[in-house]
Order: C-alpha cells, then structure tokens, then sequence
C-alpha cells in the first residue's frame, strides 16, 4: 500500500493529516517496520511535509500493526553492502532523524512493540516517547559486527547517561518497556491498545500553548545541548525575547490578567 504526499508516492510510509496532527506510519509489518533505504527516503519526505505544511503543528511517528514501532535496519539489505556504501547509508539515516529532531514541531513516538537498531535510534530521535507495556527496546548492532549507525551512540548516552548507555550498546542486550521507563528512555507506558490515543492526548496538551513559544522551547533545549550551559542560557535569553515580541505573548499575558482562555494565532 502507498500514500501520496505533495504528489510524490510513499511506498513505505502512510501520511495522515487531521486536527493539526500528521500521523506517519512505518508500514511493512511483514518485516517488523525493518528500514531499508527506501523507507528511510519515504520517512524524509514525509517529515518534510509535515515540517513544510502550516496546517500540521504536531507528528505522531508509529509503526504498522502490534508487534513492532522499527524492528531495525532491513538486515538483508545491509549484509550486502560495502563499506563506502554503508557510511552513506548511516550519513543519510542521521540527516532523516536530524530532521525529525529538529523539526521546529513536537514529534512523539508511539512505539507499539520492538524498537530495536534504528527503530531505538528513531524513537530518540522524537521528542517524546509513548511505549505500550510490551515493546522492547536495544541497540543489537554489535551482534552484527556494527555499531549504531542512525546516531545512537551520540542520542543514547544523552538520554539515559554514558555508563546504562554503553551497557546496553556494549552488550546488545535488549530491554522491556518498564526497563526502558526506569532508564529515561521513554516518557510513559501505557497498556497495548492506548500508545496512539496517549500520545495524542499529549500533543493537543503541547498544541493549545503559543506555537511561536514552542518551537523556541524546542529549539532551546535541543541547541542548548550542543553548547556550554552558559552559551546555552544566551540562546534561551534571545529566544525569551523573540517570544517577547510576538502577538500571542501579548494575548497570552492578557489571557492570563483577564482570567479568560487564550486565543493563540502563531504570531
């Protein structure tokens, strides 16, 4: 099954709009959501869709069917490739979750089963995750003579600390959703069946606050990471001040003093 988006056919994904929420799917449930190249280029286009489209504020990231988000990399596409070949193949999956985390729009992961290899390194990507009780979570590469190549060994650490990181990097053990919970790699867990609804509930929480303000924030923390706490706290400042000057600051503040809901127009 395909979708088409902005007249291009998506063979691999599924694109949903709807309440200012795209819903991207993963679909090859015959393969657990495995990511071949093509399905790396199809997720591309989509999340430049979203992130292109005014009318979508928020992305919801899942995968087809109950028993995988992204069971990993599409091993039979990886055992042939050459070693030029597989550094581009990594190059091109981090620029895709680069894209994703930086989207300027809150992404959430509504991992549903196994994220394993590049289905972990694409939940992190996320700016939240939401994982059902039986997903399952691990960075296996180096079962295959690998190591992560979608920016896990940088995502990861960052996430959940260098040692746990390692850990599980080193050892390619794999862990169960109240493990991953326990660690900071996800958010929440909710029954099987609730991870959609979740995370929808969680995004018009994030989307009936200042659009403006939000993609600052986003931008804030995720910049902020990059630099020294003080660089960091000259980029918040700036963003402050952006915010500032913006109408629905205005709107926002008068909301407040007026004891009324407010009325935001992302300007």
């Amino acid at each position: 099954m395909s979708t088409a988006v902005a007249g291009l056919t998506l063979e691999n994904i599924l694109y949903e709009k709807g309440e200012s929420i795209a819903h991207i799917t993963v679909n090859r449930p015959k393969v657990l959501n495995a990511l071949n190249h093509r399905t790396w280029e199809d997720l591309r286009t989509a999340f430049i869709e979203a992130r292109d489209d005014a009318a979508v504020r928020g992305v919801i990231l899942t995968g087809a069917g109950d028993k995988a988000f992204i069971a990993g990399a599409d091993i039979s596409e990886l055992a042939h490739v050459s070693a030029v070949e597989a550094e581009e193949s990594s190059s091109f999956g981090q620029e895709v979750l680069n894209l994703v985390e930086n989207l300027g729009k809150p992404v959430i992961a509504a991992i549903n089963g196994f994220a394993l290899g590049g289905g972990c390194e694409t939940a992190m990507a996320c700016t939240i995750r939401i994982a059902s009780e039986n997903s399952r979570f691990g960075q296996p590469e180096v079962k295959l003579g690998l190591l992560p190549g979608g920016g896990g060994t940088q995502r990861l650490p960052r996430l959940i600390g260098k040692g746990r990181a390692l850990q599980l990097i080193l050892s390619g053990e794999m862990i169960g959703a109240q493990e991953a919970y326990r660690m900071g790699l996800v958010n929440e867990v909710v029954p099987a069946g609730e991870v959609i609804s979740r995370a929808e509930a969680i995004l018009k929480q994030i989307l009936a606050n200042a659009p403006i303000s939000v993609k600052y924030s986003l931008q804030a923390v995720n910049k902020g990471l990059e630099t020294s706490q003080s660089e960091g706290q000259a980029l918040e400042a700036s963003f402050f001040g952006l915010c500032a000057a913006t109408e629905d600051k205005k709107e926002g503040t008068s909301a407040f003093l007026t004891k009324r809901a407010p009325q935001f127009q992302g300007r």
